[in-house]
């Protein structure tokens, strides 16, 4: 699968700022931090990466219910928004099934002006 052109950039930063881009690297691509704040060759868990998305959303006032899911599903949604294909997102998401991947698609939550001005004040 091939890597949005902003994902690349932002690994790439990543990589640079993180002192992973000199040398070949055997470990994770994202590694935990100690408490100095050092990068570990430790693997992240996806209980790391839960709790670090609770802690970026709480930071943010952002609802409690920001997890995973809720990128896979913005991701899908915006998609979908901008002319993608039920089946090409079903395919970037390595869904099995269809239905799966409608279960991330909110394009039907959303109201566009044109339906609020149907509203006769």
């Amino acid at each position: 699968m091939p890597a949005h052109h902003n994902a690349a950039a932002y690994v790439d930063a990543y990589l640079r700022v993180a002192g992973l881009h000199k040398v070949p690297q055997n470990g994770p691509l994202f590694g935990t931090f100690n408490r100095k704040g050092q990068l570990t060759s430790r693997q992240m868990s996806r209980f790391d990466v839960f709790e670090m998305i609770k802690r970026r959303a709480r930071q943010a006032e952002l609802s409690a219910s920001v997890c995973c899911h809720t990128f896979r599903a913005t991701g899908i949604t915006a998609y979908l928004a901008n002319g993608g294909s039920l089946e090409n997102a079903q395919a970037i998401a390595a869904h099995e099934s269809l239905r799966t991947t409608k279960l991330y698609d909110r394009t039907a939550n959303q109201i566009s002006l044109e339906e609020v001005e149907r509203i006769g004040i």
